[in-house]
């Protein structure tokens, strides 16, 4: 069905408004990392803060105590100011019943007014942390989007895009620059949960993408469920960020080439890899277990990337004592028995299989 001008107007206008909302507006877009903070623990914080605030006007009030009048008569004691001060922080003010004795006053500070707090943490504390929080995030994104720099945006936050991050952070990455891009509520929560930076938005849209501060990103990794998604995603991605690394994911291997013609540095076709790990196990199960180790960056080998050392300028890669699988040079690739790869350049990167220190359990 095609679109008319008024419908493409629409929408190009509702991208616009996006990349134009101020800081505070993208709350709710652009959720930034927190920690969270179990029920009882934040009632406690609250509480405490109350009393704070009560023993600071107790203190204000009996400095200042000569200037004050008890309509019982005589001079205010510590307990009329303590009396006072939970009266007035309380908001009750003064009605017809007033308590005068000793005892009543007391049942009132010690039982009345803690029951008071608690009604008032009941009744406005759920609305003034939603207000605090937002504050929070508002400040966070507008302190994020002037630094971003380098960091890595993963469109699509499904099996792929989890994978990639899971990859990512084996390697050592930081959560705080890594920005999941996704329409799902669930994955973003998911995401959230592990510290990445989210953004609520269709990687299909510009405007979205600007707010993930694609354009400034080191790295795009493109993990649509669809390939015709992926392709749509790589053009934008492509024009917003020319520099940028990009990663992208397809089922089927007869769109690789649509990948690579709209912009994709990498291109990882999905369907065929889990297909030929398939195919291997029922022959050579081992060897399946030996690529998900080596895929598998927390435990046992790991495929990793080096500079080459001084020492190892003009020697052999072969002769190494790490296992070296590759050459990268000028930014391409010789695997090791290739004549480019005899000798090690200086600038060259190695390609090899590292070593991973199992967790402590």
């Amino acid at each position: 069905m095609n679109r008319g001008p008024s419908q493409l107007f629409g929408r190009h206008h509702a991208e616009e408004e996006l990349s134009t909302r101020p800081d505070h507006a993208l709350v709710g877009v652009i959720r930034m990392p927190g920690t969270v903070t179990s029920p009882v623990r934040s009632i406690i914080r609250r509480i405490l803060g109350a009393m704070v605030a009560l023993a600071a006007t107790v203190a204000i009030v009996y400095i200042g105590r000569d200037g004050y009048r008890d309509s019982a008569g005589g001079e205010l004691s510590v307990l009329d100011v303590v009396y006072y001060a939970t009266v007035s922080l309380s908001t009750t003010g003064y009605g017809d019943i007033t308590p005068v004795s000793d005892r009543a006053r007391l049942v009132n500070v010690l039982v009345i007014t803690p029951l008071r707090v608690l009604f008032l943490i009941v009744l406005v504390g759920t609305t003034l942390e939603v207000l605090t929080e937002r504050s929070r995030q508002a400040f966070k994104i507008q302190r994020w989007r002037s630094k971003v720099r380098d960091h890595v945006v993963v469109i699509g936050y499904g099996t792929k895009g989890r994978s990639a991050v899971t990859a990512l952070l084996g390697e050592g990455a930081d959560p705080g620059r890594i920005v999941v891009v996704d329409t799902d509520r669930a994955s973003l929560e998911s995401a959230s949960a592990q510290g990445l930076v989210t953004v609520n938005g269709s990687g299909t849209r510009s405007d979205v993408l600007r707010v993930a501060g694609l354009p400034r990103a080191r790295a795009i990794v493109i993990a649509p469920a669809r390939d015709d998604t992926a392709v749509l995603v790589t053009l934008t991605a492509r024009e917003l960020a020319p520099k940028a690394q990009i990663v992208a994911a397809v089922r089927e291997a007869e769109n690789v080439h649509l990948l690579r013609q709209s912009g994709a540095d990498s291109v990882v076709v999905s369907s065929e890899t889990a297909g030929r790990l398939l195919g291997m196990a029922t022959s050579t199960p081992s060897v399946v277990e030996m690529f998900e180790d080596l895929l598998s960056p927390e435990v046992g080998l790991a495929i990793a990337e080096r500079e080459v050392e001084r020492q190892e300028v003009g020697g052999s890669p072969r002769h190494l004592t790490d296992i070296v699988l590759g050459v990268v040079r000028d930014g391409e690739l010789y695997r090791v028995d290739a004549p480019e790869a005899d000798a090690i350049e200086a600038g060259d990167r190695l390609l090899y299989v590292r070593k991973v220190t199992p967790p402590q359990t």
